[in-house]
């Protein structure tokens, strides 16, 4: 989705005017050394991966395309959910310690080098540890950069599983012809995304969440999304396969 709304911005149709392919991540930056792909869009490290390696550079980076976006998920299914309640906020609770633990800077090198690991990723820590810093050299020439909004995995509300980004991801479905005319973009949002969960989680160990489940958000075309008016959102894009 995101190199399809990045590519859009640009006047490219995703589905017409190029071709996309799913790759297992690890496998990413041995495609491109073999000419089987152009470009790709991943978490890290494998664009530093292939910038270390000299076979691509960074065009555009997340944070970049829309600050402190949604990505990763930790998911049950709602029949697990339901049976085991107290396991689900265990879960969650370790994911709040982790993520505040690799959010202290002084740890991240700590990190780095656990990740970096043969179980794990299984490379060099230093391809890992420099955009954990926020340091992001881009491979084309400029001069490494110190990103202010380098990823987080606790700070700026990382966690908070906001429902207004499940229905943002609706539009998209909506947009690319994924999905048909009158999905339930709220009903739907408010059964995956449970941030009363998190709450409970959060209130145990005495920290501070929002008080709401929706937000208005821009992203770097200063196209503004509206959660209340999501299919008024999916349509107001010049690119899409809606009909």
């Amino acid at each position: 989705m995101w190199t399809r709304y990045w590519l859009a911005s640009g006047g490219i149709n995703p589905d017409k005017d190029i071709t996309l392919i799913t790759i297992p991540p690890p496998q990413m930056v041995a495609n491109m050394k073999v000419g089987k792909m152009d470009g790709f869009c991943v978490g890290e490290p494998w664009n530093a991966r292939a910038i270390a390696d000299g076979i691509g550079y960074t065009a555009v980076t997340t944070q970049q395309l829309w600050p402190d976006h949604p990505e990763k998920v930790l998911g049950f299914s709602e029949e697990f959910a339901a049976k085991h309640p107290k396991t689900v906020q265990a879960v969650i609770r370790a994911i709040i310690e982790a993520s505040q633990y690799i959010d202290t800077m002084e740890n991240r090198t700590h990190v780095a080098e656990v990740i970096a690991r043969p179980q794990y990723i299984n490379t060099q820590k230093e391809v890992i540890l420099g955009r954990m810093q926020g340091k992001y050299d881009y491979g084309d020439g400029r001069p490494v950069e110190q990103d202010k909004y380098y990823m987080t995995f606790f700070d700026r509300q990382t966690n908070f599983p906001w429902k207004s980004h499940g229905i943002w991801w609706l539009t998209q479905f909506r947009r690319w012809g994924m999905v048909p005319e009158g999905v339930d973009y709220t009903g739907l949002s408010n059964r995956v995304h449970r941030p009363d969960i998190y709450r409970e989680v959060a209130k145990a160990m005495g920290l501070e969440v929002p008080s709401t489940d929706m937000r208005q958000e821009a992203l770097f075309d200063g196209i503004t999304f509206d959660p209340a008016r999501p299919e008024e959102y999916a349509r107001a894009f010049p690119v899409h396969n809606m009909v």
